[in-house]
């Protein structure tokens, strides 16, 4: 017998007199051959690039559309929410993400999104392999923005770290960085012991990516959603042209950033650095 929205009314009684409930009729949904409430789309992962953790996609939501359940069983996930107003649930506990409201998931939790502002959505996803699960947690950006202790003061520019070290996991750490007009990030560096992603929000720049000075292979403009892989050993400098420059970034391996472990970093009194 079936069950559910659609059972059968049959010697069904509404007043259980054993007569006939009357049965309900919904209204059927064309579905057009390009209509979405959600769609997922994956930029890079282990398989697609040189890296060895690191998963980035894209989760774009209909106007009060969403999604089913979705479900990493060996990775840790963060959420960085770009567009819209979206309504995550997280085992059954609600998270409402606004602009640059990040979360993250647990390793194996499932998770569904809708969207609940009436507008488009469009969520920046970010996985990484994890052998243990840890608490689920929001950071709120309006919030992160007021925090000085969340904030990294850079010449020009400014960090916003919204998933720290003070969080557990068992390799992500992430925030968002913004650039005003004409910087470039100095001092170069690279990371022998993380693999990164830039995920670029706002604003028009560019973006080196090589292993040494000889080899400047990876030079590329860049605007609104597009993004770069960076494996280890990688120096990646930004430059931001005549407007602010956003971007995300999310590093996988060895918990830290680099300006909290490297003062040379904070104050630029190096040309280079290898974290």
């Amino acid at each position: 017998m079936m069950t559910g929205a659609w059972q059968s009314t049959e010697n069904v009684a509404a007043d259980g007199s054993g007569e006939a409930a009357e049965q309900r009729v919904f209204p059927p949904q064309l579905l057009r051959h390009d209509a979405c409430q959600f769609t997922y789309e994956e930029k890079c992962s282990p398989r697609t690039s040189h890296m060895q953790w690191l998963t980035y996609g894209l989760y774009r939501v209909a106007a009060g559309g969403g999604s089913g359940e979705l479900h990493h069983p060996r990775e840790e996930t963060l959420l960085f929410c770009l567009e819209g107003t979206q309504r995550v649930s997280v085992e059954g506990t609600d998270y409402e993400l606004a602009h640059y409201d990040t979360l993250y998931i647990p390793r194996a939790s499932t998770y569904e999104i809708a969207d609940v502002g009436l507008q488009a959505g469009l969520i920046a996803v970010c996985r990484a392999a994890a052998e243990s699960a840890h608490p689920v947690a929001y950071s709120c950006w309006r919030e992160v923005q007021q925090d000085e202790r969340r904030i990294r003061r850079l010449d020009g520019k400014d960090v916003y770290i919204m998933f720290d070290v003070d969080r557990p996991a068992d390799r992500l750490v992430a925030g968002y960085t913004i650039y005003q007009p004409h910087v470039r990030a100095w001092p170069p560096h690279n990371h022998t012991d993380q693999e990164e992603v830039y995920i670029f929000t706002q604003g028009h720049g560019a973006i080196e990516v090589y292993p040494d000075e000889q080899r400047k292979t990876f030079v590329h403009s860049v605007g609104p959603l597009d993004a770069a892989t960076i494996p280890p050993l990688n120096y990646h400098p930004v430059f931001s042209y005549d407007e602010p420059l956003h971007f995300i970034w999310c590093l996988a391996g060895a918990r830290y950033w680099v300006g909290d472990k490297h003062e040379e970093f904070m104050d630029a009194s190096v040309d280079r650095l290898t974290t």
